[in-house]
């Protein structure tokens, strides 16, 4: 991970208080889009539905507008519902009566590029890697219970001094080990810092290492097993170990880090898997980070301020990636690790909490270190939902992807209590299944309703229904537009999501749905104007693939 927040972030923290055809395809064709057949949807302001096209051929009719003085508009968003990643398909949407016409670009709003690519690549690898070693690390019995419930037999933990010798993943596919000797540089409740012996000149001190272990030992280590639940402690020695190391400064390149980043830290699972040989296991919790370089003798230049500054969130993310782990595999049978996209939503949830914690005592600066990411994530999703993902391979996705994960967690959170993390972690489940296990409702109807929600909450002048609606964000009256007023280069707008606009009769979109995402239509009806029906299908007329889970949401704004 690589942060950067020029921006502050103070002004935007928190919510105070406050159809169809005939055949034109290949496949299944739909029904033709008739009186008898569409859906007729009458919706109060306010009032909202999500329509399967397989039940009606994708056919809707939106009923007359009855007020001959005021307009009516209609939010819809075309969106694949599917909670599996991988699903995709091309769709069309359109006014029944239109006539055959070249279709509008699908919502686009550009490559994202940023200087974090490296670290979202590896980070992704290192999920994939966790999920196909578990089978070495399901093979013996489950650890037991957590520490919090069970005080077992420890080793004591190391003293103050010691030297110790790690293998130390030194390539982004880890494949290949570097043996690194570290000295136990301080030794806390929960955390031991080891220093690699062949850090560079002008490192942390010993003042700097206490400041760390301290932010470690009784803020970010108490707050994630609060949040997510117990670690293990599978080499018995009662700390989680933190190895400040110059092999991970050396997995990034020095003539790629302005334009791709650089990798701070990380957690590695194979160590969590005693059958896996100690020439790349380590054989307990470890949490690897950069050291400080101030005068890049290793790859990037890292500053003891920039370190001290980046590590806290670097680690609650990766130890929420360790506690995850830990409680899917190690800790109860089961054996199936979290799905790459819920886990990274997390993680990145984590690092949010870890800045409130600071936010309640004043410290906006720090919080803004510790959220910027999350939301100038979420601006890139925002941008671009159409082309963005919700579900997605090992984390291995763009930044915008990345963004997309953690608004959902966030809107989840919202909507079902700070509990949700925890038993989100706590669990054999993974992916869509977990988090309909959790919510209590179908994964289904999640999606459309946070998809709702990107659109109407805090909405000036529309009373969201609840279910709609963030709490802990203003992301539209005050994030959004608060950076876009700091600085309107990398947040151009004031609200990044910016749905296509036409009257009902005349919608005319596509594009392609993807696992999670749909796109965006501002649909207007004149006072006293006419019925309009929409056609809701796949490119070129014939049904969706059952897989894809497409549905169709309308929500009346007024």
């Amino acid at each position: 991970m690589n942060r950067r927040t020029e921006v502050t972030l103070m002004m935007w923290s928190l919510a105070a208080a406050a159809a169809c055809h005939g055949d034109r395809a290949a496949g299944p064709a739909t029904p033709t889009c008739s009186s008898a057949l569409a859906s007729p949807l009458v919706l109060a302001i306010g009032a909202y539905t999500s329509l399967d096209p397989a039940s009606d051929g994708g056919c809707v009719t939106i009923a007359a507008n009855s007020s001959t003085l005021d307009s009516a508009e209609y939010l819809i968003v075309p969106q694949s519902a599917a909670g599996t990643f991988g699903q995709s398909s091309p769709f069309e949407l359109r006014a029944a009566t239109l006539a055959a016409v070249a279709m509008p670009a699908a919502q686009w709003a550009g490559p994202v590029s940023s200087p974090r690519d490296v670290a979202v690549q590896f980070d992704g690898m290192l999920r994939r890697l966790g999920r196909t070693r578990v089978a070495g690390a399901a093979a013996r019995p489950p650890v037991g219970p957590v520490r919090a419930t069970v005080t077992p037999q420890l080793a004591a933990p190391p003293a103050p001094g010691t030297l110790r010798t790690f293998a130390v993943c030194s390539s982004l596919d880890c494949s290949r080990f570097t043996a690194v000797t570290a000295r136990a540089k301080t030794v806390g409740q929960h955390i031991a810092i080891y220093v690699d012996t062949l850090a560079p000149a002008g490192g942390l001190d010993s003042a700097d290492i206490d400041t760390l272990a301290q932010v470690f030992d009784s803020r970010l280590y108490p707050l994630d097993t609060a949040t997510f639940g117990g670690v293990s402690d599978i080499d018995t020695n009662s700390v989680v170990i933190v190895l400040m190391t110059g092999v991970v400064n050396k997995l990034s390149a020095s003539a790629k880090c302005a334009s791709s980043g650089y990798v701070a830290g990380f957690f590695f699972p194979p160590d969590l898997d005693t059958a896996a040989p100690l020439d790349s296991s380590n054989h307990g919790e470890i949490f690897y980070s950069i050291v400080a370089d101030p005068n890049g003798t290793l790859s990037c230049t890292h500053s003891r301020a920039g370190v001290k500054s980046t590590l806290p969130g670097t680690f609650t993310h990766e130890f929420q990636h360790m506690i995850n782990f830990a409680q899917h595999v190690l800790l109860r049978p089961g054996f199936q690790t979290e799905e790459g996209w819920l886990d990274e939503g997390l993680s990145k949830y984590a690092e949010e909490l870890a800045g409130r914690s600071y936010l309640q005592q004043g410290d906006t600066a720090t919080f803004s270190d510790l959220a910027f990411d999350d939301v100038y994530d979420t601006y890139q999703y925002l941008s671009a939902t159409g082309e963005s993902p919700l579900l997605i391979q090992y984390d291995q996705g763009t930044l915008a992807e990345i963004g997309a994960s953690w608004l959902f967690v966030r809107y989840l959170v919202d909507q079902f209590g700070d509990s949700l993390p925890r038993k989100l972690d706590g669990t054999t489940l993974a992916g869509s299944a977990n988090v309909a296990a959790q919510t209590g409702q179908s994964f289904a109807t999640s999606l459309t309703r946070w998809a709702l929600a990107n659109w109407v909450s805090d909405l000036p002048g529309f009373a969201a229904p609840p279910e709609l609606a963030y709490t802990a964000w203003r992301f539209r009256t005050r994030t959004f537009a608060s950076l876009n007023a700091q600085d309107p280069t990398r947040f151009p707008t004031p609200y990044p999501l910016v749905p296509t606009s036409s009257a009902g009769t005349a919608v005319n979109l596509s594009g392609t749905l993807r696992s999670g995402s749909g796109v965006y239509l501002r649909a207007l009806q004149g006072p006293g104007a006419g019925a309009f029906t929409l056609e809701f299908d796949r490119a070129g007329g014939a049904a969706f693939p059952a897989a894809v889970a497409p549905r169709l949401s309308v929500i009346r704004i007024r």
